[in-house]
């Protein structure tokens, strides 16, 4: 029996604020299509594609994805038909300033002030996020985050998105899961450039905390009467056991993986066992003497917290070879959990209680900061296999997916924690990088040959749960 359900197992009403923050998540890239249209520059998935077309899931490029630019309208009007208070979206910067620095394309201003309106019009609060992987190619040629030039490219793009859309929006993040174009471009090939170099993948890290308190900067000097965060997708690192070398294994994991950008996102600080181990390994990223009083000066106001699956952590069980480069996973090994439950779709694990303890772990050890779920999803491969006789997809289990994430999330909200939100990832299926269309997550399905968009059964059931302020289960 779920420990949240009470002793009898009778089923229990989950009631939220009625200010909570109920929506869903996308991002340029991945949804508007219009890749080479209006003036937007070539951004880094742009060009990989022209370059490797086969690391893409049935060579499927993000040029049409689902066609948000050209039907942002009725998308917008669908979110308002299934409930929607908020929406988080990303800007695309190669869109707004094709060479990422420069001359402004005045066809994006037209277009994302367009955006923004109608969803104020429809009642749904822009939340607009800033860098979501995709960087400007002329940027990546100069270096990408490894070089210091564009943190500075970045700043002046965030001051002119203040200036253009602050004056509407009060939502803003800086970066969409920093980590993962650490991860994906530097340390495991599967985001370009394709980098395998643990020293190149710190500077990146470390530039992009860096990019992150300046664009906070900004914004305060700025004087505009919003709120800014970041989005991190926190992933808490379990240990197989508690013998003291699986916690060990799982606390170097979490300060890896998961404090590298919260500890300086949400405190100012960087965990001291994280600069011992960079030193080390002679890893310790390329710094200017004020960097340090600038990331403990210009702290989130806001977290967005991205929560899929757990991290399952023993102690190492046999040594790399000295001579090998080093890598994170030199300090511990994965284990899968016996008995552990899966999402047999996707071939990730399913625990929800992990949402509870992220929250609990921001209420305890980071000042209980204001925070909501930016993203929580379930990706499932041959959907089509569930559809009705009228069309809609029965995805029960991405009901059931999301029910159990909120009693977790509501649990954490009675003993105090400060989540003031829950967001879908995604409104509609889209282009998922270099999955392209393999995985399903939307609320709405999209026929990619039409473009037709039909909501699933999910989507009406997070309609009635907004109208409900909550659900029964």
């Amino acid at each position: 029996m779920n420990q949240i359900e009470n002793m009898t197992g009778q089923t229990k009403k989950y009631i939220f604020p009625t200010d909570f923050w109920w929506g869903t998540a996308a991002s340029a890239t991945q949804m508007e299509g219009a890749a080479d249209e209006a003036g937007k520059g070539p951004n880094i998935w742009d060009y990989w594609y022209e370059q490797e077309p086969n690391r893409f899931f049935d060579g499927v490029s993000a040029n049409v994805a689902s066609n948000f630019y050209h039907r942002y309208e009725e998308d917008i009007a669908l979110m308002k038909e299934l409930g929607h208070n908020s929406f988080r979206l990303s800007i695309s910067w190669s869109r707004l300033f094709p060479t990422g620095e420069g001359k402004i394309n005045p066809l994006a201003v037209d277009f994302y002030n367009r955006v923004i309106d109608e969803l104020i019009q429809a009642d749904i609060e822009p939340f607009v996020n800033l860098y979501h992987f995709d960087m400007p190619l002329s940027l990546q040629q100069k270096g990408g985050w490894e070089n210091r030039e564009v943190v500075m490219h970045y700043v002046d793009y965030a001051k002119t998105c203040f200036e253009l859309f602050g004056d509407r929006v009060s939502k803003w993040f800086t970066h969409n899961e920093p980590i993962v174009p650490v991860e994906g471009g530097y340390l495991y090939d599967f985001h370009y450039p394709n980098v395998v170099d643990f020293k190149r993948a710190v500077q990146v890290a470390y530039h992009s905390i860096l990019s992150s308190a300046l664009a906070i900067q900004a914004y305060k000097e700025a004087d505009q009467a919003g709120k800014i965060g970041i989005i991190l997708n926190l992933t808490p690192s379990y240990p197989r056991s508690q013998n003291e070398a699986d916690v060990q294994a799982a606390h170097l994991a979490d300060i890896l993986f998961n404090r590298s950008f919260l500890d300086p996102s949400v405190l100012g600080t960087f965990p001291q066992e994280l600069i011992d181990l960079l030193e080390e390994q002679n890893a310790l990223p390329v710094m200017e003497e004020t960097d340090r009083q600038t990331i403990a000066a210009h702290t989130v106001d806001l977290l967005g917290i991205n929560y899929y699956q757990p991290r399952r952590i023993k102690v190492k069980e046999h040594l790399p070879n000295p001579a090998a480069p080093f890598m994170p996973e030199h300090l511990f090994d994965y284990y899968e959990m016996p008995g552990r439950k899966m999402n047999r779709h996707r071939g990730w694990e399913i625990y929800e209680k992990g949402v509870y303890d992220i929250l609990t772990n921001l209420r305890k050890n980071y000042g209980n900061i204001e925070c909501f779920i930016s993203e929580n999803g379930m990706g499932v491969e041959g959907e089509e296999q569930y559809r009705d006789a009228d069309g809609s997809i029965q995805d029960d289990y991405r009901i059931d997916f999301i029910a159990e994430h909120l009693k977790w999330v509501h649990l954490a909200l009675e003993e105090g924690s400060n989540v003031k939100g829950y967001h879908l990832w995604t409104f509609m299926d889209n282009w998922s990088w270099s999955n392209a269309y393999k995985n399903r997550y939307g609320f709405v399905g999209v026929d990619l040959a039409s473009q037709t968009r039909t909501v699933k059964k999910s989507g009406h059931w997070f309609k009635q749960l907004i109208e409900d302020d909550g659900f029964i289960k």
